[in-house]
């Protein structure tokens, strides 16, 4: 079996980092910076809550901006895992929570991949799933 990848201290938290920037600058309005957070060519998988995939940077912005006031006011991130792929390619899967302005909240999961660029590490695929159920969703026998 080969041994498994190392993620350095550095890299898991420059990726940490991103992950948390994201949170600031979308809850900031600086859409315009995403340039810092993922690649030109990313893929945000949104088919979760019926808006499919969107591919670049400016379709991200356009759905944030055409979501407007239906924006969250609030991103948290939280539980953050990091699994190397190879040097350059590490996965993601983290917590989010979105507050919204009429106080209530929803949770979702982060699903991500991050690339290490001449300009550091950006994501290059995130996948957002609602979580609308506890203990992992529906189908579940709890006779």
């Amino acid at each position: 079996m080969p041994a498994r990848r190392r993620i350095t201290p550095e890299d898991h938290s420059a990726i940490s980092e991103l992950i948390a920037m994201h949170g600031h600058l979308t809850d900031d309005g600086a859409l315009d910076r995403y340039d810092e957070l993922f690649t030109t060519d990313v893929i945000y998988d949104v088919a979760d809550f019926g808006f499919g995939s969107l591919q670049g940077i400016p379709a991200i912005q356009d759905a944030a901006l055409t979501l407007g006031d239906a924006n969250p006011v609030g991103h948290h991130v939280t539980n953050i895992v990091l699994t190397a792929v190879d040097d350059d390619v590490v996965h993601g899967r983290s917590k989010g929570i979105g507050i919204n302005a009429d106080g209530t909240s929803g949770s979702v999961v982060y699903e991500d991949t991050f690339r290490r660029e001449d300009r550091g590490w950006r994501i290059s695929h995130r996948k957002m799933l609602a979580r609308r159920k506890p203990l992992g969703g529906e189908g579940l026998d709890h006779q």
